[in-house]
């Protein structure tokens, strides 16, 4: 381990409060895609993580600004919730340092009944992340201003964020970056139906759920990387946990999400919503490509995989959009 990264961490437990004597080892972390993320062992047998942000002259989408703040926002909320989650142990300007999860990322080893059990687990935590409500809509992080007091005025502001980054950065997208615009656009009349802003994580694919398998039989471990957490629809949820695919077909989430009191309404207008966070969720996985500069086989992948996800979220709203007209 670099130096560099051996003293900040020592820094950083000082400013913590803690003797920097007390670190044994500092190793970098895999996985994360923005920040540099180290685990550091302390001798007690402890362990921690510290989280640091790109520097800031660093290319960027809007909305990634002050991210580490959202996600000291998203560990305190989930505490409240008793859901399992890092907890924050100290946050400055330019780190963020939690308490590690027991647990690997989910990953293929797992029987089809240890799947089914985890699906279950899972749904019955988001449901609890869920019950949690807001000071407002929008980023916590205030990357795209103050919290709106009304759904459709965030996520407007959040969608056209995101476009105005396709357009700054050029990026390559299936569909031209106006014509988007007005597809989404259509759907805008279904964000009204969200009165109460809820916690939404927004990011728990697979990679970000950790499976603790200490006691024999697997159990979810810790839900971490909470940095694109905003105040919104729970519905926005459903999107990365079924990530490229369709979340109506988890009965296994879906049964424990129901059974520990969400609601997962599949009306009209919330398929309408759902198509809208999809195209949000895969337009974000199509621009940041650019600015992080990723290798021509990410590339070449995220074309191929995300980009007809999107386009079917965009035809699918604008096949409900017809039907509505029509009706």
């Amino acid at each position: 381990m670099a130096e560099d990264s051996w003293e900040r961490a020592r820094r950083v437990l000082a400013a913590a409060g803690l003797s920097p004597d007390r670190l044994a080892r500092c190793r970098p972390l895999d996985g994360g895609t923005y920040n540099t993320v180290e685990e550091l062992l302390l001798t007690d047998g402890t362990r921690q993580v510290l989280k640091v942000p790109p520097p800031e002259t660093a290319p960027g989408l809007r909305h990634e600004r002050e991210l580490l703040v959202s996600e000291a926002e998203f560990y305190r909320s989930a505490a409240t919730v008793d859901v399992p989650a890092p907890r924050v142990v100290a946050m400055g300007g330019r780190h963020l340092l939690m308490t590690a999860c027991p647990g690997q990322s989910w990953d293929g080893t797992l029987t089809p009944d240890e799947q089914t059990a985890l699906r279950a687990e899972l749904g019955g935590l988001v449901a609890r992340l869920h019950q949690v409500t807001g000071p407002g809509f929008g980023y916590p992080s205030g990357a795209l201003g103050p919290l709106a007091p009304d759904w459709r005025t965030a996520f407007t502001t959040m969608y056209d964020a995101v476009l105005d980054d396709a357009r700054r950065y050029r990026a390559w997208l299936p569909r031209p970056v106006e014509e988007v615009a007005r597809t989404a656009k259509a759907a805008y009349d279904s964000l009204d139906e969200v009165t109460t802003p809820r916690l939404v994580h927004f990011d728990l694919w697979r990679g970000n759920i950790l499976v603790d398998r200490s006691d024999g039989t697997p159990r979810i471990g810790g839900l971490i990387d909470g940095e694109r957490m905003f105040w919104g629809d729970p519905l926005g949820d459903f999107v990365s946990l079924a990530l490229l695919g369709d979340i109506e077909q988890d009965t296994a989430f879906l049964t424990g999400y129901q059974n520990a009191g969400g609601n997962a309404d599949f009306g009209a207008a919330a398929r309408q919503r759902l198509a809208l966070y999809r195209s949000y969720l895969y337009l974000i996985m199509l621009i940041e490509t650019v600015p992080r500069a990723v290798d021509d086989d990410q590339v070449a992948w995220v074309r191929e995989a995300v980009a007809p996800q999107l386009v079917a979220a965009l035809e699918d709203i604008g096949r409900r959009g017809a039907g509505r007209s029509n009706g």
